[in-house]
Formats: C-alpha cells, structure tokens, sequence
C-alpha cells in the first residue's frame, strides 16, 4: 500500500522505527493512531506534497512495518520516538499526529519545543476520556489477547462514521494482516492501555502554534465539536469540524484536511 517509496528505519535501543519521506519543502511528520499503518495518510500524503512541503510517515512502534521489541507503548513512548526521528532529520517538523498520535504530539512539543514547529492533532485524545467503567473494562476485554486483531478489524469500521474511501477494504485487510504477525497482537493490545493524562497535563506547557481538525462524526467522542474546542481553548488553536467525517479525517476528507494543513503552515510561516 505504500507503492514505490522506501521504507526507511530509524535505529533505536529496543528496535527498529519505519517510516518513508516524499517530496521537499518544509518538514511535515504524520504519526498515525493506535492499530493503524502510517499508509492511514495515503490519500493526504500527494496533496502535501504537491504544496511543497516534505512529508514523512512513520509507523508506531509495534505497528505496520516498525518492530514489536519495545518495553514501553502509548503517548509518552510515540512522543519519544517522534522526537528522535525529527532530530535525525535535522530540522524542526510540524507534527500531524491522529487520536493517541496527538496527545504524543502535544508533549513532545512541551518537552522539546526547539523540535516542533507547529501541531496539527486530528480525532485528538489529548485527555482522559470519559467513559463508564463497564464500557471501559468491555474495552480493555476485546483488545486483550488472542482475539485483539480480530476485534479491531471488526470495530475498525465504525470509526469511519461519514464516507469511506474507496479502498478501505484494501486497507482493513492490511491492518488486519499486520496485527496477525507474531508480536504484533501483544503490542497493539498494550497501546490499547495508553494514558493520555501526561498529554493533558502537558497541554499547559505547549507553545508551538496548533490547530486541531475533528470529524463531525467521530464516534470516539461523545460531542466532537465541544472535545475539539476545549482542545483549541487549551492551546489557543483554530478549530476545524470536517464533514462526512468520523476519527479519520485526513483519509475520509483528505481534500479538506490538506487544505487546512497547507493554509495553517503558510500562515505559521509567513508568521516566523
């Protein structure tokens, strides 16, 4: 699903991060959410590139095509991963992060702002969710272990609430695949347990500039457009509510998101 690009690997001291770059310009990094393949921006990716920026996709580690040998999985790990792979680049990047991506998002930017130009945080968990134990602990059952992939893949459709690309049977069938491999199951049930109170506590201590893109329809939330603008109060961000949209907005609506992306690096640009 990645076509001709390279997959590259980023060395660190537990395993192997991957991720492929297009494109030049300007450092943009997309870091997708938990059970996804950074192929989730394949739709968004040529729109970004043909605006001149530099695009780099990066798999989660114990994801897609990065190595399930790690100790430590969720917000604060993905934060560390995306920090060293944007001081290999060399240049600070505006970082795209999805769902679990963005709260890593968030507290790499508080923690090494010399490495974040801008936050882009789509379908963003930057906080606890609020949720009833029962559903919580029915939750933490399905993404438990043997049947983890199989529960993803049959809820991986709802999370598109509002239009489907086209290919999303292809895709569904490549997460589905990748979570089959030996490791892999373990270490998406793991991410599963992430906790987004460092990212909501570190929200405070962001000063990159921000804006925050939701879905109309993610079900992930109880009110998207009141999560998405606690989320823009906290950060000073704009907010853009994408239609026929649910968690995915960058695959569901990659016209509109890209446009948002594109108007928000010229204007931080233009701005330094």
């Amino acid at each position: 699903m990645n076509g001709a690009v390279e997959t590259r690997y980023l060395p660190l001291s537990q395993g192997r991060i991957a991720y492929e770059e297009s494109g030049g310009g300007p450092l943009v990094v997309l870091s997708p959410g938990m059970g996804e393949l950074r192929s989730t921006y394949r739709l968004l990716v040529p729109h970004l590139v043909r605006a001149g920026l530099r695009v780099v996709s990066v798999d989660l580690r114990g994801h897609g095509d990065s190595d399930a040998t790690f100790d430590q999985y969720g917000d604060t790990a993905t934060a560390h991963d995306l920090g060293a792979l944007i001081d290999h680049i060399g240049e600070p990047a505006v970082v795209v992060g999805n769902s679990m991506s963005a709260g890593a998002a968030v507290i790499l930017a508080a923690e090494s702002p010399r490495l974040v130009r801008g936050l882009v945080l789509t379908g963003p968990f930057v906080r606890p969710p609020t949720v009833h134990p029962a559903m919580a602990l029915m939750f933490r059952i399905l993404t438990a272990r043997p049947w983890a992939a199989a529960a993803w893949n049959a809820y991986l459709p709802q999370l598109y609430a509002g239009d489907l690309p086209t290919d999303f049977a292809q895709y569904r069938s490549a997460v589905r695949d990748a979570l089959r491999r030996p490791g892999y199951s373990r270490a998406f049930s793991r991410t599963t347990r992430a906790d987004h109170g460092p990212a909501e506590r570190a929200l405070a201590a962001v000063r990159a500039p921000s804006l925050v893109l939701m879905g109309e329809n993610d079900p992930d939330f109880r009110d998207p457009r009141a999560e998405a603008e606690w989320i823009g109060t906290a950060l000073g961000s704009r907010v853009v509510m994408v239609p026929r949209a649910g968690h995915y907005p960058h695959v569901q609506q990659p016209d509109v998101t890209a446009d948002a992306i594109v108007h928000f690096i010229e204007e931080e640009l233009h701005r330094a």
